[in-house]
């Protein structure tokens, strides 16, 4: 019976990852700050521009598989696609049960391949790098509302 289980969890994770692949190329993807019902089901938060994801040659199913095989026993929390030192990336937050904090894993949009090391983050760099990227896109954000120009009439 236990091998039975877990080809239906093998099944099943193959199905998930070839339906987030198949959206993925459709253009179908979760905005900044959204979840599309696909990153509840995949239980992590995703924050995927539209944009960015037009260029990326690697879907996130395939970078997430990439992640996890350098952090083996953690779950995804967090996927975020960016540009950071010139490269378009996926940055994993990734928590390992009976550890605290987060591991990082950072995936090469375009190649496929790990940049850098593994970067473990205590809990307490953790938020406190929220609170910095919160404080940022508050920023962008009255940088946008004072470059807005009036409507003409």
């Amino acid at each position: 019976m236990k091998g039975f289980t877990k080809l239906i969890v093998v099944a099943f994770v193959a199905i998930a990852a070839t339906a987030g692949a198949q959206g993925a190329a459709k253009g179908q993807t979760a905005a900044p700050k959204a979840q599309s019902g696909a990153a509840k089901a995949a239980g992590y938060k995703k924050e995927l521009p539209d944009s960015l994801v037009r260029v990326a040659k690697v879907t996130e199913a395939t970078a997430a598989a990439t992640a996890l095989a350098k952090v083996p026993k953690g779950a995804i929390v967090t996927v975020e696609l960016e540009r950071e030192d010139g490269k378009l990336l996926y940055s994993y937050d990734i928590k390992v049960s009976g550890k605290t904090g987060i591991d990082e894993v950072q995936v090469d949009a375009m190649t496929g391949a790990i940049i850098g090391k593994v970067v473990h983050e205590s809990a307490a760099a953790e938020k406190k790098e929220e609170a910095d990227e919160a404080k940022e896109k508050a920023a962008a954000k009255k940088v946008t509302a004072k470059t807005k120009k009036p409507p003409v009439r």
